[in-house]
């Protein structure tokens, strides 16, 4: 009987962990480089929250950029460079990614 649990117990283990992997694997895989125009994206407007966490931030000399006041970063999010605050998400400038290659 023991041995029963065991294998059940490893089986419920190994079932899941692969699918909890793969699933944060599906919510974590997301391409910021092809474009998506965002036309909410205007200067004095707000970021939403989830835009920006799953944006990568970059650093604004390796792309030419200007660089950001302080509490503000560039991220690159869908294709765009977007320069918010990061506390608020207000955002200062926004440039689509593939001009400034």
């Amino acid at each position: 009987m023991g041995n029963f649990r065991k294998a059940v117990g490893l089986s419920l283990l190994a079932v899941t962990l692969s699918t909890g992997t793969s699933f944060a694997f599906a919510q974590d895989h997301h391409d910021n480089h092809q474009y998506v125009r965002h036309d909410e994206w205007r200067k004095g407007e707000h970021i939403k929250k989830e835009d920006w966490n799953r944006g990568d931030k970059i650093d604004y000399r390796q792309y030419h950029l200007s660089p950001p006041r302080r509490g503000y970063e560039w991220r690159l999010v869908d294709g765009n460079y977007v320069l918010a605050a990061v506390a608020t998400g207000v955002i200062v400038s926004t440039v689509v990614a593939s001009t400034v290659h």
